[in-house]
């Protein structure tokens, strides 16, 4: 299990815009399981909706995206680099996100060729599915 330190080692991501509190299960550059405690005071609930404070769509797909994140820059030819956003495709909303509730976001690879990568995201609250999309991302060197 990976705490937000041993995340932060990883991930080049911090807060505000670090979307994960732990990770639970981890076989790199092949599949994550982590989680994020959405939080009531998170900064987003003060405009996304005043009175009825819902977890913006696209912060669950970067949360997704930061997990796959931490399976590829876990695998030893990848340390201490980026993962960019490639592509995302067949995104589904199926359930809000709502302060209180937490996130188990899955993460399977379905492909990776030298710093391109594919790979199929969930995100659910319980047993119930919240998101899904099919993430595409390119490793990058941090430093241009």
């Amino acid at each position: 299990m990976l705490d937000r330190e041993k995340i932060e080692e990883i991930l080049p991501h911090r807060e505000p815009f670090l979307l994960l509190d732990e990770v639970t299960e981890l076989v790199p550059g092949e599949r994550v399981v982590a989680r994020r405690r959405v939080r009531e005071d998170e900064y987003y609930f003060k405009g996304h909706f005043p009175g009825r404070p819902i977890m913006p769509g696209v912060l669950q797909v970067e949360a997704m995206a930061q997990a796959g994140a931490v399976a590829a820059l876990s695998m030893p030819e990848h340390r201490g680099k980026l993962v960019l956003f490639a592509g995302i495709d067949d995104v589904r909303f199926k359930r809000l996100v709502l302060p209180g509730d937490e996130l188990t976001l899955v993460v399977e690879m379905t492909r990776m060729r030298r710093n391109i990568g594919k790979a199929e995201a969930t995100a659910s609250v319980g047993e119930e599915l919240a998101c899904s999309a099919t993430l595409t991302f390119a490793i990058a060197e941090r430093e241009a």
